[in-house]
């Protein structure tokens, strides 16, 4: 078989293909059938087709040259059937004489016979150059009338009109007519004169509204004129009255917009006629401009049909006459020209219509009616043009100018423009915000294209724009105010709180797995999508930072752009750890910023503008290494250790603010931000060695703060001195009394161990002694009032000092019990009560109304207290301002004065209300005060068990607790973690329950007796100590989510709930889940958190009951509480129907049953299906009184409702279904089941039946029923 030609086979090996296929013989795929000719028929239909006349190509022997053109022999559309090829014609002969080269086709060009057409030479002229093809002068004067047509296309058109009318060779600038399209005028003939109507002012020239267009051009104007003529005659003879009658009456008829379209046109057409006979008027105007006559715009005195101007507002001329001297306005054109007029007056805001918002130049928003000089630049836009001000789209054009400066004062505007929307100025003034539209129109990138700018201007305004999109100033000076606070140094990313939608989705998946599954995936994404979800992350993927850095070490900027490329990179290490860490990673970005912005020797500095701030220590750069080693300690680490900060720092500490030969604000805040980077550094251990080298400077600082705090008033630069030194000894002392973390074999918590720190506490303990001083002159200012505010982070650093202090003192193995409480007293007695009736601190202590409930209820210290105050999830607790004082008192909790909480007294007073039975619940069970007792002594072990089982988030626990414990080697950051990622869910502490529970349904073998005892004994002793004592701590959890972790205690487990300690524990629960006050709120129809669907639950709860039960009490007590009538009628179905076997082990008694018994029987139930479990149950035996008591007298009670109720609007099936109950139930063979059925009068869960009866029926039921009967004796009974 012969193969098919491939790609990239030559011409030889075609032919080769070909010469093989026709040596074989072999017949073709495919059989040319020649038809006959479309007129010939079918005389040759008879024929055999042809199959050995082949066309064969052949290329050997072609000529090298190309043929002579002739004309080739037309083509055939068709060949006729009937042609037969010769059989002894050379195939390639013919191939030549078909078609002999491909250059017969492509030569063959004919061009265009030109010899008939005339050729007009070009006139001599004297002049050197041909006249220049120029505008007519006829045409100046009716550019009004011209539309809106360009120069060029009316000169063309008045070339075509003088070409038609036969131009001589020898004109040069034909005579130009009016243009295509224009208004036209005849002059009036006089047969056209005297077409007037008598008493009528109007005159009738000629046909205005027939033209006859659409006939032929001999009779057009003929047949219009005749037509004009007979209306004129018409009119004439009528008379003016009826004229009248006969128009009011076309007007009537006729839409008012043609009516107006009508006369616009003749009223424009009588204006044209006026004009063109005074042009013709010997002495008119001429279409030449002077001075005495300057131009008109040709819309200048149209209204505007969308701006409402002022009334009667006169026509605007031009400022300047044009003169036809002048460069290129030989040709005046008009529609160009119109800018030069003056500004139309500002219109007037009829309507409450949203307006185009416009700023000045300083970015403030302008009213729309507001009227400013032109000469203040506000006017030079096209849109709008009388409105002073620029628009966010025209400024955004300008920002693309060619011009820098244009560019420049965008930018500055758009600037402004953000720093006062930032600010608030707006409010509602304008529609929407004016960030999001900035944003979703691409500014960002905007700001970052202009940052690649060549001109420097427009580069510091670029940055400038940038700082105020990025940086809240109030944002860093709160945060800069509470750094003195209680954990002040501790701030949380600033991130958007929008989670994007891949993480929603993977809510369960571990922090750990989230990052590394989320890194590729960013750093794929575009720089655009990344923005619109987080604008910091889109920066850095536009290469910012390295921009930034080439700007700073290459440009040599000022100080304003210095300082703005500083505070963008403070907040840009304020979003994360990891934007943090890539600004520390950025190539010669920090060596730059401490090189030449934190010298360690430099020239003075005095007072007023600083040229440069190059090789000057800056505030703001110690800042921005501070917000850095904030982020983490391996990152402050590296500060201290690879830039050279140590002698930086000891050259800034060592020497007073006034010694540091720089201005007075910036020496202070300089002094200010250093004490700041080591008292960070100082929160991870770290920096120690720098304490032995500036001991002495710090003894002397701390001398001299009494006599600063005296001075008045007070300097509020120099009080954040003193507070960030005091914050700085604060974290020092912390490091001195941590001990070293013993050693352990947990890998999170190993990961957070450090070395121990290089502060001893023999070399912090004379530090006490000195900053009580500063202590009693605060509290000497504290009886004014205005110096509260002045002085404020100072009584609070000193506070947080001594509380660190003395726990730092209590943990040293050397230290004396009665020194440290004598100690402890006379402090107390001297500062701390004093400070706490000062009047000023009325209004904190108010703040304060939650800590109770942190609190211990009695005085004495007990390692329960101890160990309620140090849980792990007070970590949450963002304590900042006054709440730091209180934080700080804990230590002497003994001497705060106590509130009364709602709960009191203790497991004594427990008891005693069980004895008393002022509880609700009737569930027997064991003294909750015994069991509180219990709980308090089993304390230790709950901790462990809780700690045991929240093993994922493990690493956040012990960083949190090595925080609030002072362990600062243990510190991995000063970052908190987001709030939209609790440490715990809500139900915490149902945790380790929920965990057994999964456990165990994993596990088909079971679980180890042992470790489920143990955990659930804990996990209920706690949730039974906060329901008891704690109330709040479990109000996120709903009562039905609660009741729902009940349950699992029984599916654990086929044996765990018969443990007696369980039993109790699970009672106590259950009775205060049942109290009047919970009882109502516990709802069953909603969607519980971390639960799919209770009835799933229920219908498990349900197999598990009938399989393992055998009668127990408390469980049958938590299988009927879901029963209630409020509660869906799924839960009731599921057992009536599908495990009525559970119904013989249902054995609760009435009286232990823990709600009342009408919870089940009102109101009456209304599902037929149901109704018909109920009666068929009863009617079979399956539930009987004796088995199952309380669903015996719920079951009678709502079929008595049912068969006796008269609902006239109940359907016919309602109705057939109660008649058949009735009727079966009168027929009853058990007369015990027949007399409670048709009896029943009320529930009364004190009598053993757990309902009243009826002696005798009343009369309206005897009634009722004895109609029934009767119709059963008659008809008997009918069946269902």
């Amino acid at each position: 078989m012969l193969s098919r030609p491939k790609p990239g086979e030559s011409e030889v090996d075609l032919l080769h293909f070909q010469s093989q296929f026709l040596a074989a013989g072999a017949a073709p795929a495919v059989q040319l059938v020649k038809k006959g000719n479309r007129g010939g028929g079918d005389a040759n239909s008879d024929r055999p087709p042809l199959q050995d006349h082949r066309d064969v190509v052949m290329l050997d022997n072609l000529p090298d040259l190309p043929p002579a053109l002739v004309p080739s022999p037309p083509k055939r559309a068709r060949p006729s059937p009937g042609h037969c090829l010769p059989e002894d014609e050379d195939p390639e002969e013919r191939l030549r004489r078909h078609d002999q080269h491909i250059t017969a086709v492509l030569t063959k060009i004919i061009e265009r016979d030109t010899s008939s057409v005339a050729v007009n030479l070009p006139v001599p002229s004297g002049v050197a150059f041909p006249a220049v093809f120029l505008r007519s002068r006829d045409t100046q004067g009716k550019s009004a009338t011209s539309g809106k047509r360009s120069i060029f296309a009316q000169e063309i058109a008045a070339r075509r009109i003088a070409e038609a009318k036969g131009p001589s060779v020898g004109e040069v600038v034909p005579n130009v007519g009016p243009p295509e399209g224009a208004v036209t005028c005849e002059t009036p003939t006089p047969r056209n004169q005297g077409c007037q109507l008598p008493g009528s002012s109007h005159s009738f020239q000629g046909p205005n509204l027939v033209t006859g267009k659409g006939l032929r051009d001999q009779e057009a104007e003929q047949e219009a004129q005749t037509i004009h003529e007979e209306n004129i005659a018409r009119l004439q003879a009528m008379a003016p009255e009826e004229i009248l009658q006969e128009q009011q009456r076309l007007l009537a008829q006729l839409d008012p917009s043609l009516v107006a379209f009508l006369r616009s046109h003749s009223h424009t057409q009588e204006q044209t006629g006026e004009t063109a006979s005074e042009e013709q008027r010997p002495g008119g105007p001429s279409a030449n401009v002077t001075k005495e006559e300057p131009l008109m715009s040709a819309f200048a005195s149209e209204p505007r049909k969308r701006d409402k101007l002022e009334p009667e507002a006169p026509a605007l001329a031009l400022p300047v006459t044009p003169q036809k001297e002048w460069l290129h306005m030989d040709t005046v054109e008009l529609e160009k020209l119109h800018w030069t007029q003056d500004l139309p007056p500002v219109r007037r805001q009829q309507t409450q219509e949203r307006m185009q918002a416009r700023f000045s130049l300083q970015g403030e928003l302008l009213a729309p009616d507001v009227d400013l000089p032109t000469h203040l630049g506000l006017h030079h836009h096209g849109e709008e043009a009388e409105r002073a001000g620029y628009s966010l789209q025209e400024l955004f054009h300008l920002t693309r100018s060619q011009v820098s400066q244009q560019r420049a004062l965008a930018l500055h505007v758009l600037a402004q423009v953000i720093s006062r929307a930032q600010a608030g100025e707006f409010g509602d003034r304008l529609a929407g915000s004016v960030l999001s539209l900035l944003l979703d129109a691409g500014f960002l990138f905007l700001l970052r294209f202009s940052l690649d700018d060549r001109v420097d201007g427009v580069i510091a305004t670029a940055i400038r724009a940038l700082r105020a999109l990025l940086v809240a100033p109030g944002d860093e000076e709160l945060l800069d105010s509470t750094f003195s606070w209680y954990h002040g140094a501790l701030t949380f990313p600033l991130m958007p709180s929008q989670e994007d939608k891949e993480d929603e989705d993977e809510d369960e998946e571990c922090p750990a797995g989230k990052a590394k599954r989320k890194s590729p995936e960013e750093e794929s994404r575009p720089p655009p999508d990344l923005a619109r979800h987080d604008v910091i992350k889109g920066l850095l993927a536009t290469s910012l930072l390295p921009r930034l850095r080439y700007v700073l070490e290459v440009t040599y900027p000022g100080p304003a752009v210095v300082l703005d490329i500083l505070a963008v990179l403070i907040r840009l290490a304020r979003h994360s750890l990891e934007s943090a860490t890539r600004v520390l990673e950025c190539p010669r970005l920090i060596e730059t910023i401490v090189r030449e912005f934190l010298p360690t020797s430099w020239s003075p500095v005095g007072a007023g503008p600083t040229p440069s701030l190059y090789k000057v220590p800056c505030a703001t750069a110690m800042k921005l290494l501070r917000v850095l080693a904030s982020a983490g300690r391996n990152i402050a680490a590296r500060l201290l250790s690879s830039f050279d900060l140590r002698s930086r720092l000891c050259r800034i500490i060592a020497e007073a603010p006034q010694e540091l030969a720089l201005p007075p604000e910036e020496a202070e805040m300089l002094s200010t931000e250093a004490l700041r980077l080591w008292a960070v550094a100082a929160s991870y251990g770290q920096g120690g060695y720098l304490y032995r080298e500036l001991y002495p400077v710090l003894m002397r600082a701390l001398q001299v703060v009494p006599r600063e705090l005296s001075t008045h008033p007070p300097q509020p630069l120099s009080m954040q001195r003193i507070a960030s030194l005091l914050t700085l000894l604060t974290q020092l002392t912390l490091a001195a009394g941590s001990t070293p973390a013993e050693t352990i074999s947990d890998s999170a918590e190993a990961s957070l161990s450090a070395t121990p720190s290089l502060v001893t506490w023999t070399q912090v303990s004379g530090l006490q002694p000195l900053v009580e001083p500063c202590l009693r002159q605060t509290l000497k200012l504290l009886s004014r009032p205005e110096m509260w505010r002045a002085v404020g982070p100072v009584p609070v650093a000193c506070l947080l000092f001594l509380g660190a202090y003395y726990q730092a003192w209590s943990q040293q193995p050397s230290s004396c019990p009665e020194d440290w409480l004598q100690d402890m007293q006379r402090l107390s007695e001297e500062l701390l009560l004093p400070l706490l009736s000062q009047p000023t601190l009325g209004s904190l202590w108010d703040s304060l109304s939650w800590l109770p409930y942190w609190l211990p209820r009695d005085s004495r210290i007990t390692s329960s207290s101890v160990w309620l105050l140090g849980l792990p999830h007070t970590s949450h607790l963002s304590l900042h301002g006054p709440c730091a004082m209180s934080t700080t008192c804990s230590t002497w909790h003994s001497l705060w004065p106590r509130k009364r909480e709602r709960t009191s007294g203790g497991p004594e007073a427990a008891d005693f209300s069980d004895q008393l039975s002022l509880g609700s619940s009737r569930v027997p069970r064991c003294g909750q005060g015994t069991l509180l007792a219990q709980a308090c002594q089993d304390l230790p072990s709950i901790r462990n068990c809780y700690l045991t089982h929240c093993s994922p988030a493990r690493a956040s626990l012990l960083a949190s607790q090595a925080l609030h414990r002072g362990e600062l080697q243990r510190v991995p950051t000063l970052l908190l973690p987001m709030p939209t990622e609790p440490l715990l869910p809500t139900d915490w502490p149902f945790l380790p329950l929920i965990r057994l529970y999964h456990r165990a349904s994993d596990t088909p073998s079971g679980l180890s007796p042992t470790d489920t005892m143990g955990t659930a004994m804990r996990v209920l002793q706690w949730v039974l100590v906060l329901e008891s004592w704690r109330p709040q701590a479990l109000w996120a959890v709903p009562p039905a989510a609660r009741l729902a972790r009940l349950m699992c205690v029984f599916l654990v487990d086929s044996e765990l709930f018969r443990e007696s300690p369980v039993q109790h524990l699970v009672a106590a629960l259950l009775a205060q889940l049942c109290q009047p006050q919970v009882l109502p709120n516990l709802n069953l129809d909603c969607r519980l958190p971390g639960l799919t669907s209770f009835p799933d639950l229920y219908a498990n709860f349900l197999d598990h009951f009938e399989a393992v039960s055998f009668g127990d009490h408390l469980f049958g007590a938590l299988v009927l509480l879901p029963l209630q009538r409020r509660f869906s009628v799924t839960l009731r179905l599921a057992l009536f129907g599908e495990h009525v076997g559970a119904l013989r082990a249902l054995s609760l008694p009435l009286t232990q049953l823990p709600v009342s018994l009408e919870c089940y029987t009102v109101p009456p139930e209304d599902n037929l299906a149901l109704l018909q479990l109920y009666f068929r149950t009863l009617v079979t035996g399956a539930l009987r009184p004796r088995w199952c008591p309380v669903l015996y007298a719920v079951a009678v009670a709502h079929v008595n409702s049912f068969i006796f109720s008269q609902d006239p609007q109940s359907s016919d099936e309602v109705k057939a279904a109660r008649r058949s109950m009735l009727q079966k139930t009168w027929l009853l063979a058990d007369e015990g089941l027949r007399q409670h059925l048709l009896h029943y009068k009320l529930p009364n869960s004190t009598l053993p039946e757990g309902f009243e009866l009826y002696s005798q029926l009343p009369p309206l039921r005897q009634h009722y029923l004895q109609r029934l009967t009767s119709t059963v004796l008659q008809n008997g009974v009918s069946e269902t």
